[in-house]
């Protein structure tokens, strides 16, 4: 029909399409979407075969859709069927369908077969199926008009197959009945419901299909388990492996076969001279062959250069071959000789004048005298030309020479740098940096014969003869030169130097006598000479050195630090005031940074008194008034950086003369003798600074404490009296009075302070002390009367609440406990002790889901806390819902991007080869977090990187001594990979830390059985307690 290619003419060109439906859009029922396989019963299995009447309509229709077809059938067959409406009888001529527009596709007259004519613009060119076609670049298999028809025949081929062996009873035709057919709307509406009913379907027992997918998967790893499971157990027992163990295991073996193992490399022999010598004779014409090549087919000519004959016993044309004028193998012989000789002598002659030639390997040194340069040839070349130009336009300029002779040393031509040095010397003899390049380059003796030739010419030059006193090797020899050097020149310093450190001290002492008269201005020499000499000869030297250099301060640091050193200590203070006096007096200004390094470098030597009388003197030099305080605090941290102890403690004392009642530089001070000092000086500088600061109860209590350390209650005990003068009521004096009363075992007495405190200065803290102290005695029925009696006044404080709820909890009491709880959290909701403790209460009775319930409502009323979310990973990992616990700790991060706990945690979350990346970026983020650092410490632990985790561990506890944890973890490793000095350095400087932080840490030291150990003891007990699970 359509594919005919024919048109109707303009007189048959009519409408012709019936009346009624024929032009309907196809609903669902009709027409199926093409994306899909037809239903049983439906137009899409078969298309209903048309009655007769309807077979001229269906071919006007030929060129629409099947579904279109069928449509306009039943739309003929029903209206043959209606009966006319009235009045229809008068309108029989016009007919009903004019007006209406025509169905989709439809083509006039096609069915009656009025196709009219057919033009060549119709059908198309006329062209023979081997013509090319148009594009000129078309691939192969599209060049020609029959490969293109072909191609479109095959494409309509494969549209559809609508064959019986392709049909189905249930599904129908695998392919889409009508999918030549277009796609629109209602097919699109269609398939949406198609695709709701598929999903709903799908949804339907999709929890349950899973779970059994997912039993499936476990059950096949658990049967086929991968390599990496099979040994996990034998990696972790790895951790158990001695060193001497892991050593005394053999090494691998070589698993290669034999020819991997023994490579045959290709065998190069060389030519020898006989064969040279055989072939190259007087010359003459070769024109055949020897008989005995011939037999064995093929020949090889007898010179070089022949051609291989293509045939057996073939006659090659000869070639003349050279004579025996033009290579002579005697001199090739002899240039060999020759060059092997200059190579060995160039390895073997070296500056020194040492041979580095092995006798048995000299060819494996030969390769030592490859150039190094790592330079282009081109730019040598390009530079020695240039050199070459400047010395030949201005040969007496040394640089020139200098930098000639160094650039053949760096390409391996030693000697010809020799040589153009030395005729350097000849053009440049006054340039004292020529002949001492010359005598670098020479050997040994070469050497020592061209500084004395360099000493003739130049007589007065120091650096000639310091190098003819290095290129001598005696002693002696030595003194000689040096001595010669000094009639020479004798205001040279820097050869008196020389000159007195080959001496003995008593000669030593002489020759700086003479050094300081030939060299009056050198502040060394008059030094060197006074610290020779006795006390009294010393002071007279100094003096001396005071009249001829006025403006050196170095001369009376040093006469301060003679008389300090024979006992005249009351001299030191005068003569530092007297050096600043003077050398104001010459016009030297006081650098306040040198004298301050002066006094350090003084009390380095142990010079005390002359440090100390240094910074009073320069202290306060040039520093405004307000900042005096900050400046010197600055000072001091400075010199205790630098270990200049007496020096810090001199600027708190001339700080402490100048502001006698701040309370912040008091206890500076105090804290540096702490750290540094004895016991006498801390107790001594508190007790001076309590009388003039008797308000500062830090003080009082830093002397109470230090008395009960050493031992003595009593002397505590009077403090502490003397501190409730000076301060009345006060709340941290009457804990102190009741710490020690109950670490010395006096309960009765710390529970009649805790009342007194009660009844004159109650306050919530006083309440918990009493309530822990009965508590830790076994009293629970006071504790709790005591504790109930609290809340009435502070029931915003949440310490009372825990200690509340622990004391039920430690009878089992869990409901009880969590109604505790409950009640602090309504008046304490921001207490995330409180929310932990409730959350563990309902874990530690199988509430699961119910402490997962309270954090999340923890974090709801409290947001971005690092502790809640910690809590909330920790608690799905506790029930090996691992997976979860990751997702938390993603979270986790991103709402609390810089905590380093969260950090920490996450790091040993991953898989082991995951750990060291994890740690990278928690370095990024919280570079100075001590919980990231004992992160890092621990993995290199768990590597058995033993130096860089103690490395690691320092850091941690250096940046937070307060951390517990980092102490108890540091002790740890020290147990297993430290020594005995190494493992008690770490108790005792934790010890003097005194941590009061970390979750395991206060885990330990707040249980009530640990509430009378020591620092040592807990860090023993939380040692115990770490197990190396990362």
């Amino acid at each position: 029909m359509r594919g005919s290619g024919t048109r109707p003419s303009r007189s048959t060109r009519q409408p012709e399409w019936p009346v009624g439906n024929a032009h309907r859009v196809p609903t669902r029922r009709s027409r199926p979407s093409p994306s899909r396989s037809p239903r049983p019963g439906s137009l899409r299995g078969k298309a209903p075969a048309a009655q007769p009447w309807a077979q001229g309509a269906l071919r006007e229709l030929g060129g629409v859709s099947a579904a279109r077809r069928a449509a306009y059938a039943e739309d003929v067959r029903q209206s043959k069927r209606r009966p006319c409406a009235p009045g229809t009888a008068m309108n029989k001529k016009k007919k009903p369908f004019l007006g209406m527009p025509a169905p989709l596709g439809y083509v006039p007259g096609l069915g009656r077969g009025a196709t009219g004519f057919t033009t060549r613009s119709d059908i198309g060119p006329a062209r023979d199926a081997n013509d090319p076609v148009d594009d000129r670049h078309a691939p192969p298999g599209k060049r020609t008009v029959g490969d293109q028809m072909k191609k479109n025949q095959a494409a309509d081929d494969d549209d559809e197959d609508l064959n019986d062996t392709n049909y189905d009873e249930f599904n129908g035709y695998a392919g889409s009945l009508f999918s030549s057919g277009p796609y629109e709307k209602d097919d699109e509406e269609a398939d949406a419901i198609y695709a709701a009913l598929d999903k709903r379907m799908d949804e339907r027992r999709k929890e349950r299909r899973e779970q059994r997918e997912k039993e499936e998967i476990e059950k096949y790893r658990m049967e086929r388990p991968k390599i990496q499971q099979q040994f996990s157990d034998l990696k972790r027992k790895l951790a158990e492996v001695t060193e001497e163990e892991w050593l005394s295991i053999p090494e691998v073996g070589d698993a290669r076969n034999k020819r991997q193992r023994n490579p045959r490399y290709e065998k190069l022999t060389p030519v020898p001279d006989s064969f040279f010598a055989k072939h190259l004779q007087t010359g003459e014409n070769h024109t055949s062959v020897d008989p005995r090549q011939t037999q064995f087919g093929g020949l090889n000519t007898p010179y070089p250069g022949g051609l291989n004959t293509p045939y057996p016993g073939g006659m090659t044309p000869g070639l003349m071959t050279p004579g025996t004028g033009e290579l002579d193998m005697r001199k090739i012989g002899q240039a060999r000789n020759t060059l092997m000789d200059m190579r060995l002598s160039q390895v073997s002659d070296s500056v020194s004048g040492q041979t580095v030639v092995d006798p048995k390997g000299y060819l494996t040194d030969l390769n030592s005298m490859i150039p190094t340069h790592g330079g282009d040839i081109n730019d040598i070349k390009k530079a020695r030309l240039l050199l070459k130009s400047v010395r030949e336009t201005n040969p007496h300029h040394p640089p020139a020479w200098i930098a000639s002779a160094r650039l053949e040393e760096v390409t391996g031509k030693l000697q010809v740098a020799r040589n153009l040095i030395m005729k350097g010397t000849e053009m440049c003899p006054k340039s004292e940096d020529v002949w001492l390049e010359a005598a670098r380059l020479q050997p040994g003796d070469t050497a020592k014969a061209v500084v004395a030739q360099a000493v003739r010419h130049l007589p007065q030059s120091v650096r000639i003869y310091i190098r003819a006193a290095e290129l001598e090797t005696d002693i002696r020899a030595k003194k000689r030169v040096l001595r010669k050097a000094l009639e020479h020149v004798p205001n040279s310093v820097r050869l008196w130097k020389a000159a007195v450190e080959l001496e003995e001290p008593e000669d030593a002492r002489i020759m700086l006598s003479r050094a300081v008269e030939c060299c009056p201005t050198s502040v060394e020499l008059w030094l060197a000479l006074a610290r020779l000499e006795t006390y009294e000869n010393a002071r007279k030297v100094l003096n001396k050195a005071r009249e001829n250099i006025p403006t050196d301060r170095h001369i009376w640091i040093t006469a301060a630090k003679l008389e300090e050193a024979n006992g005249n200590t009351q001299m030191v203070e005068k003569i530092i005031d007297r050096a600043i006096t003077s050398l104001r007096a010459n016009g030297v200004e006081i650098n306040r940074e040198q004298w301050i390094q002066d006094a350090e470098e003084c009390d380095r030597a142990g010079s005390v008194a002359t440090c100390q009388a240094v910074m009073r003197a320069v202290i306060g030099i040039g520093i405004e008034e307000e900042d005096r305080k900050h400046t010197w605090m600055e000072d001091a941290d400075s010199c205790v950086a630098h270990n200049a102890l007496e020096c810090a403690r001199a600027i708190y004392a001339y700080a402490l003369q100048v502001f006698p009642s701040k309370k912040s530089v008091w206890l500076r001070a105090a804290y540096f003798e702490k750290n540094h000092g004895t016991r006498e000086s801390l107790e001594a500088l508190l007790q001076r600074a309590v009388a003039h600061c008797p308000k500062a109860e830090v003080l009082w209590l830093m002397g109470a404490k230090s008395k009960w350390l050493a031992g003595d209650v009593p002397a505590a005990r009077s403090i502490l009296a003397l501190a409730f003068q000076a301060n009345p009521n006060s709340e941290e004096i009457w804990l102190a009075a009741v710490k020690l009363e109950s670490e010395n075992n006096e309960y009765e007495r710390a529970r009649r302070l805790l009342a007194k405190a009660r009844s004159s200065a109650p306050t919530a803290r006083v309440f918990m002390k009493s309530v822990k102290l009965e508590w830790v005695l076994g009293n629970i029925t006071a504790a709790q009367e005591l504790c109930e009696e609290a809340l009435r006044h502070y029931e915003d404080f949440p310490k009372l609440w825990m200690m509340k709820g622990q004391i039920e909890e430690q009878g089992e009491l869990m409901e009880r406990a969590r109604e505790a709880y409950n009640q602090g959290l309504k008046k304490c909701p921001h207490s995330t002790p409180l929310w932990l403790l409730l959350s563990r209460l309902e874990e530690k009775i199988g509430q699961l889901t119910r402490a997962r319930a309270i954090l999340e409502k923890s974090r709801l009323k409290n947001p971005k806390n690092p502790g809640l979310w910690l809590e909330s990973v920790r608690l799905e990992y506790r029930a090996g819902l691992k997976n979860i616990a990751n997702t938390l700790m993603a979270k986790a991060l991103q709402e609390c991007p810089n905590s380093g706990i969260l950090w920490s945690e996450a790091v040993f979350l991953e898989a082991r080869p995951q750990r060291k990346t994890k740690s990278v970026d928690a370095l990024k983020k919280c570079e100075h977090d001590p919980h990231v650092l004992l992160a890092v410490a621990k993995l290199f632990w768990s590597e058995r990187k033993i130096t860089k985790a103690r490395e690691w561990f320092h850091r941690t506890v250096k940046i937070d001594s307060d951390l517990g944890d980092a102490w108890a973890f540091f002790y740890k490793f020290e147990l297993q990979h430290g020594t005995e000095e190494q493992q008690e350095e770490v108790r005792k400087r934790c010890e003097n830390a005194e941590p009061r932080h970390g979750e395991l840490w206060c885990a330990v030291s707040k249980d009530i059985t640990n509430w009378q150990r020591k620092i040592g003891e807990i860090l023993v007990l939380v040692a115990a307690r770490i197990k190396n699970t990362f």
